[in-house]
């Protein structure tokens, strides 16, 4: 059987070049970066190069770029930090609703701890109100984290505009950029003029375990991890200078081909809505959004049942919900977007799934979401078949459905 895999959003293969990269450290530059001697300087120059690699696409300083275990350290850090290191000024955090998880549930812990937290609305199109944040606003806020580009949706948030509201502000305002990095053109310093940014290897064609937060230089910031000096005393712990190398070898890679990679994803985005035609279904994503995301839901269709029979013809793509076995719960993103599920699953309880589900209307919409999302060594042959092996899967549970 030929697997297509269709859920670079989740996570991306490593590109060749960058295992080729890798492979170098780990089996020649094995010394540690804060040792003096010899075998301490080649790794702790590598780390300097990959720095400086990253930064220069970035736009920013080298001081600026502080390596971390990936997306959800970078997250919490963020938040974590710029809460503490501005105690003393107030305690107000304002986000979205259709933040990742890693923010989401940070926020809430601020919460336990006496903190106040908004959760701002967004509209069908997944963006936050430029009006909303100025109007959330307040002396004590001290932070504002939105995402750039949404994991499940690709919708993109005006993060410039934000970044101007606030610069007569005393917040810091953080970004989550793990699906807009390397896909998105901006440069840091110039266009979004945000304080910090979140970003991770594994998205684009990188090693998994390895992000980065972008602090701007005069930021104030409260160390999250101690124990070390390394990371400018900012994140303690021996660096993982293979990961580090790696991250730096993607970058350079990505970017070299980001023209050619949107373009493809367009491409394909639309061959996946054009063979959806034949079938029922919801877009989620907004046409504005990023290239290599779509969403689509389907109404009278169970989307574990869905997920579990295109994973056995070979189609790899993920769901808008977390599915657990026997039960799953709407997507926090979709429902935010296009309301809450209350009465299929009054209905679930009700009459039971099959039922339900012929009954769903649009209040379904976010228990029955497919994310779709392409990258490196897709092509236009193997996404046409996985469009047309989605239509028969679907087709045959809405046809299953419509007969009861």
């Amino acid at each position: 059987m030929n697997r297509i895999y269709l859920d670079h959003a989740a996570s991306s293969p490593l590109h060749p070049a960058v295992a080729e990269a890798m492979m170098a450290v780990m089996t020649r530059h094995f010394g540690n970066p804060s040792s003096v001697h010899y075998f301490g300087r080649e790794a702790h120059k590598l780390v300097v190069d990959s720095r400086r690699i990253i930064s220069r696409v970035m736009g920013a300083k080298q001081q600026e770029v502080l390596f971390t275990s990936g997306g959800t350290e970078s997250n919490s850090t963020a938040i974590r930090s710029s809460v503490e290191a501005q105690k003393h000024v107030g305690n107000h955090v304002i986000t979205t609703k259709i933040e990742h998880p890693s923010v989401l549930e940070t926020c809430k812990s601020l919460i336990k701890q006496g903190k106040k937290v908004t959760f701002l609305p967004v509209d069908e199109q997944g963006r936050v109100s430029i009006a909303d944040v100025q109007n959330a606003l307040t002396p004590e806020t001290v932070l504002v984290s939105i995402l750039a580009v949404n994991n499940e949706t690709g919708s993109i948030q005006p993060i410039r505009e934000i970044a101007r509201l606030l610069e007569n502000h005393q917040a810091l305002f953080h970004t989550d950029a793990v699906q807009a990095f390397g896909k998105l053109s901006f440069d840091l310093g110039v266009e979004l003029g945000v304080d910090m940014l979140t970003a991770t290897a594994h998205k684009i064609n990188g090693p998994k375990g390895i992000g980065l937060l972008y602090v701007k230089a005069g930021t104030p910031f409260a160390p999250v991890q101690v124990g070390g000096e390394q990371e400018r005393k900012r994140r303690a712990g021996t660096e993982d200078v293979a990961s580090i190398v790696g991250f730096g070898k993607a970058i350079e890679v990505y970017v070299e081909n980001k023209a050619v990679y949107h373009d493809q994803s367009r491409h394909f985005k639309q061959i996946i809505l054009d063979e959806m035609m034949a079938v029922d279904h919801w877009v989620n994503s907004p046409e504005e959004g990023s290239a290599h995301v779509v969403n689509l839901s389907f109404p009278k269709v169970n989307i574990e049942s869905l997920l579990t029979n295109l994973d056995l013809a070979g189609v790899a793509v993920s769901s808008g919900s977390a599915c657990s076995a026997g039960s799953h719960e709407p997507s926090h993103v979709l429902t935010a977007m296009f309301g809450t599920d209350r009465h299929h699953k009054e209905a679930l309880a009700e009459v039971g799934e099959e039922i339900a589900l012929a009954r769903a209307g649009e209040e379904g919409r976010s228990m029955s979401a497919v994310r779709i999302s392409f990258g490196l060594g897709n092509t236009e042959a193997e996404v046409r078949t996985a469009a047309k092996i989605i239509v028969e899967a679907v087709q045959k549970q809405q046809n299953h459905v419509a007969q009861r």
